[in-house]
């Protein structure tokens, strides 16, 4: 399947959107399953992707497919995201997230520029209703010669700069750990310059675990995020990404509830028959992988958290599918539409 650009996906998410209700024409049935549903104690909250001006366009319709939130691009006019943040309101939905994406702060000619830019988001969320950001750091290669479910990362609890990725000799893997270290350090002191305007306007800088390579494992990236010690830092975590390191499961038992901000979901098939793990092509449509959605809300409601669960995959189904589809995950049901 074709990865999708941020920019792509927020564009083919609003054409998607405009698309007939009929198309399921399932009320009824959802609202019957849903009477079955398991009870837990934790509360998901359904989200999609909108562009901020495509925002006061679709709102109306995303509300009548039962989303509860929208996430959007940081880009635009602060009257652009007030605008959105009204028409959203005025049919039901908040405008939780922004997506700041890829930065590079570990590219000295970049790292000033990308500052301001997540300085940008921060305010542009503000005034969109957010409070959250999704901020992809740094990125750096893969480390070449291992699988990644054989990475064990060796590293300082108090600094986190890694010493090893395996067991043996990590003479091969010295370019990766110098790079991982320097986006770390990196990435630490951008951070400081942002809190700042993160807490004056009341958002959360919220670090995804996408394909940059770096924080891979669960341990690892809930390391680094606490090794922060601000309440403005914390995780976006993406339950599609990074399947190859470690099931989904296992990065919730790490992180837990007090380091998640928000939740992104996708799905993987893991294929390890390949080096990679399937890489890029080893995402499917939700339902199509190796998650085990079930599982994974179970273990949602066992570290406790609540909050919103943003669709991150336009390839397959409809809008209106993927909300059954988020229904059936919230409720802890297999996934009904294939």
């Amino acid at each position: 399947m074709k990865k999708l650009s941020r920019r792509e996906f927020l564009g083919v998410t609003a054409t998607a959107a405009a698309v007939s209700m009929t198309a399921l024409n399932s009320n009824g049935a959802v609202g019957q399953e849903a009477s079955k549903a398991t009870e837990y104690r934790t509360k998901l909250y359904k989200s999609i992707s909108c562009s901020l001006e495509n925002i006061p366009k679709q709102a109306e319709a995303l509300a009548g497919m039962g989303y509860d939130g929208i996430e959007t691009n940081w880009e635009g006019p602060v009257k652009v995201a007030r605008e959105a943040r009204a028409a959203a309101e005025a049919n039901g939905l908040r405008v939780h997230s922004v997506l700041r994406g890829w930065t590079n702060f570990n590219v000295p000619e970049d790292h000033d520029k990308d500052i301001e830019s997540v300085k940008t988001a921060l305010r542009t969320a503000r005034a969109v209703g957010a409070d959250a950001i999704l901020l992809v750091p740094c990125r750096t290669d893969a480390p070449a010669g291992i699988n990644p479910w054989d990475i064990k990362i060796e590293y300082d609890p108090t600094t986190c700069l890694v010493s090893k990725i395996s067991e043996g000799d990590n003479a091969p893997f010295a370019d990766y750990i110098k790079k991982q270290n320097e986006a770390t350090e990196a990435t630490r002191r951008c951070l400081e310059e942002c809190i700042p305007t993160a807490a004056a306007e009341g958002v959360t800088i919220a670090l995804e675990n996408v394909w940059n390579n770096l924080w891979v494992t669960p341990e690892f990236a809930a390391a680094f995020i606490r090794s922060l010690d601000n309440v403005w830092i914390k995780a976006y975590y993406d339950m599609g990404n990074h399947v190859k390191y470690a099931p989904t499961e296992e990065w919730f038992r790490a992180l837990g509830k007090s380091l998640i901000s928000k939740l992104h979901i996708k799905d993987f098939s893991l294929d390890k028959s390949k080096p990679d793990g399937g890489s890029f092509a080893g995402f499917v449509p939700i339902g199509h992988g190796t998650v085990d959605w079930v599982s994974v809300r179970n273990a949602i409601e066992e570290v406790g958290f609540s909050g919103f669960v943003t669709l991150e995959d336009v390839a397959h189904f409809t809008p209106e599918q993927h909300s059954v589809l988020l229904d059936d995950f919230i409720a802890g049901r297999p996934m009904s539409i294939k």
